[in-house]
């Protein structure tokens, strides 16, 4: 299954992933809401202008602002009214997933959510793995630069528009790919870290050179403490 496209393949969706040890660790979740109030965009974790120049401001602006903004609104604009209107995020996921009638919800749904954690998968500096991610990590993938190349040939096999995932499933981490806004979440796997390469991440900066955005990404901004946050021993 390594470096899958995931919405080709189907698996049950719990919310929780049972570990090794047989104890349940709960997801990754979007922040919390009111169930009578609208979901909110979620304030970057760092300033806008902090993962420059790997990154611009601009170009962050740009795609928060925007982008991810405008995502936001027409989510808001989708659910009022709907069935799904007091559910949490994680919960719209699931409850919409492969109903074509609400297709469009899902995939405003899945983009808030998808880039809710990618704003979290990076941070200035970026860093390298360590401990027990990283000894998961050697015996998954042989050690972190092939971690990388995983990384990077995921992205650039990606035809179109989509997200490369790190992703823990059936006891061990894979590298995975998804097309336009599918989500890990809804079938049954543990998103640890993503990297967007819809056109609007990098277009801005790098063009279409998606090769170096993305080896910009993993060697100078990917925040391996939010993977280890996310990663169950």
């Amino acid at each position: 299954m390594q470096d899958a496209d995931l919405h080709e393949t189907r698996h049950e969706s719990p919310y929780l992933l049972i570990n090794r040890a047989g104890r349940r660790a709960p997801m990754p979740v979007f922040p919390a809401r009111n169930l009578w109030e609208p979901f909110a965009v979620p304030a970057l974790p760092y300033r806008e202008d902090s993962l420059a120049p790997v990154i611009s401001a601009e170009a962050v602006a740009l795609h928060y602002q925007e982008h991810y903004a405008k995502h936001v609104q027409n989510l808001n604009e989708q659910l009022r009214g709907s069935p799904y209107q007091y559910m949490q995020l994680e919960q719209i996921l699931h409850n919409t997933r492969d109903e074509p009638a609400v297709s469009d919800l899902f995939s405003h749904a899945a983009q808030v959510w998808n880039h809710w954690f990618f704003w979290n998968s990076l941070r200035p500096g970026g860093g390298r793995p360590g401990g027990a991610l990283a000894e998961r990590i050697d015996a998954d993938f042989g050690g972190f630069e092939d971690l990388r190349k995983e990384l990077l040939r995921a992205a650039l096999a990606r035809f179109g528009s989509g997200w490369i995932w790190l992703v823990q499933e059936g006891g061990r981490l894979w590298v995975i790919k998804t097309i336009e806004a599918d989500t890990p979440i809804v079938h049954g796997m543990r998103p640890l870290l993503t990297i967007d390469v819809w056109e609007h991440a990098y277009y801005l900066d790098y063009r279409h050179r998606r090769a170096e955005y993305t080896s910009a990404l993993i060697d100078r901004l990917l925040n391996w403490k939010f993977a280890q946050k996310n990663f169950v021993a």
